[in-house]
């Protein structure tokens, strides 16, 4: 899984401005998506398949982003060459009618001149010395037209490998569902307490209320020894791939400022644990939607809000990498959508929100302090 990510990033990090840049990066892409569905096929006779279908779903989301760029570059490349074509359309007309006058083989001396002998040697040289450039041209231009007609077959081709992808992680989804759902196994730190929890909600009209009320509504607290993570802060994987929205403290369309980020992610996306860490609260929470609070070390939490599906309970130990929940409108509601490679890299398709919010003692953090952010998401 490690190496899918690797080579994944490695992917949509460099550019791409010629046709074999675009192809290679749909090819590995590909590939991406063809270890993904392997993947899958064993996550359903894995033992843990709680973590074999998570990998398998973070395997296709990263091979269906790279697919994505391969097919957007290798658009944008056509639309290049067609462009250059167009531009060029009186050149090629004349270069192909000098073309259809000369017969192959035929020497270029061969052909008489009006002004006798003398004027058809000068021909001849002229037509000599041109024969070379007109045949590169003639090259070039067969060239461009092989790299449109290849564009286009890679994209169709591509287009359908990514249909099928869409198809399968939305499988792998449906199964780390029902995993997530048949799951017993999480040791238990705490029970919660129900009836406060209920009063501390109604209770608290902001984060920073119920955030300081957590800690007094966990009953038979058996503790936890939390692994150190002072030297994981700053390099923290973000919970779901995607792009910061708005950073902390930037106003919203509104003017409201919060002190936490907010990502943009494709819908479904998975969101996993960034750490080992306490399930402090999971649920409904103000107008934030689903909430899940994080404790990964006494008196820190890690706030995550926005999630269609939510798993887990408060009080389990979960560890890094723990799926905690999908990004609501699954793919398969807009498939159109999912498909298109319009505003890619850009944001425009990630029309879910996570909003990321860091606490220790009460005081909140800017997360982009404690996070790894990837600009390509």
């Amino acid at each position: 899984m490690r190496r899918l990510a690797v080579l994944a990033l490695c992917l949509l990090a460099h550019p791409a401005s010629a046709q074999d840049d675009a192809g290679d990066l749909a090819r590995a892409a590909g590939q991406l998506l063809e270890t993904a569905s392997i993947q899958l096929d064993e996550a359903k006779s894995a033992r843990d398949r709680v973590r074999a279908l998570t990998q398998t779903v973070q395997a296709y989301e990263a091979g269906l982003s790279a697919m994505r760029a391969g097919l957007r570059r290798a658009s944008i490349r056509e639309a290049q060459l067609r462009g250059q074509l167009e531009s060029r359309d009186a050149e090629i007309a004349q270069l192909l009618a000098v073309l259809q006058t000369l017969t192959p083989g035929e020497a270029p001396t061969a052909f008489l001149h009006p002004d006798g002998p003398n004027g058809t040697a000068r021909a001849g040289m002229l037509l000599a010395e041109l024969t070379p450039a007109l045949n590169q041209r003639a090259e070039r231009l067969r060239s461009d037209l092989g790299d449109v007609e290849g564009l286009r077959l890679l994209q169709e081709q591509a287009a359908q490998q990514l249909q099928l992808g869409l198809s399968e992680v939305q499988s792998a989804r449906a199964e780390l569902n029902q995993a997530m759902a048949n799951r017993t196994d999480l040791p238990q730190r705490f029970t919660q307490d129900p009836v406060r929890t209920a009063i501390l909600i109604d209770s608290s009209e902001t984060l920073d209320a119920f955030s300081s009320g957590l800690a007094e509504i966990a009953a038979d607290d058996a503790g936890w020894s939390p692994p150190d993570i002072e030297d994981q802060i700053g390099s923290l994987p973000l919970p779901v791939r995607g792009l910061v929205l708005r950073r902390a403290g930037e106003p919203d369309a509104a003017g409201v400022t919060r002190p936490g980020i907010l990502l943009a992610t494709r819908p479904g996306a998975l969101v996993t644990a960034p750490t080992a860490a306490t399930l402090r609260y999971v649920g409904p929470l103000l107008d934030f939607g689903s909430v899940t609070i994080l404790e990964p070390r006494p008196s820190t939490l890690l706030v995550l809000a926005g999630m269609g599906v939510s798993y887990g309970e408060a009080g389990q130990i979960i560890a890094a990498g723990t799926p905690l929940g999908l990004m609501s409108g699954l793919p398969e509601q807009d498939d159109a959508d999912a498909l298109s490679t319009r505003g890619e890299g850009g944001g425009a398709d990630r029309s879910e929100t996570l909003y990321i919010e860091v606490r220790q003692d009460d005081v909140p953090l800017d997360p982009q302090t404690w996070f790894s952010i990837d600009k390509d998401g």
